[in-house]
């Protein structure tokens, strides 16, 4: 599906199913001054060729979520080898209700990506943007 820039995704399955990975980065975002706090956390990622940003709400500094998500013109600095991945929704636990995506490596079943907001059942949800470059099959 083509999907015009800055196009919000309004969920996260969107993402599910195989893709080639071939960035990430990590940025800081500045807040408007009458936010509670003054940043927020960023991720970039490029699936199949498309850039996707997810930004970080982080509501009283104790509590966060993704804000959202959406595809970006962000230039990605950390570009790396292609790898296929596939994309699931992260599991609920017996304590934690999910809204996370997990990538995960198709050649060693390892995770090295995921995005969403954990634990959004509880008290405190929060923020998830995790990139674990050692488990890309190559790089073990």
């Amino acid at each position: 599906m083509k999907r015009p820039r800055n196009t919000i995704i309004t969920k996260l399955e969107e993402l599910v199913g195989k893709h080639i990975l071939t960035g990430v980065d990590f940025e800081t975002i500045q807040l408007p001054e009458d936010a509670w706090e003054p940043e927020a956390q960023g991720i970039n990622f490029v699936l199949d060729g498309k850039t996707y940003t997810a930004i970080e709400d982080p509501n009283d500094g104790y509590r966060s979520c993704m804000d959202k998500i959406f595809v970006s013109d962000k230039k990605i600095k950390n570009t790396f080898k292609a790898v296929e991945v596939v994309g699931s929704m992260k599991p609920e636990s017996n304590y934690e209700v999910n809204e996370t995506i997990q990538f995960i490596d198709t050649k060693n079943g390892k995770l090295i990506l995921e995005v969403g907001t954990d634990n959004i059942n509880d008290y405190y949800p929060y923020f998830v943007a995790d990139f674990i470059p050692e488990n890309i099959h190559y790089n073990e």
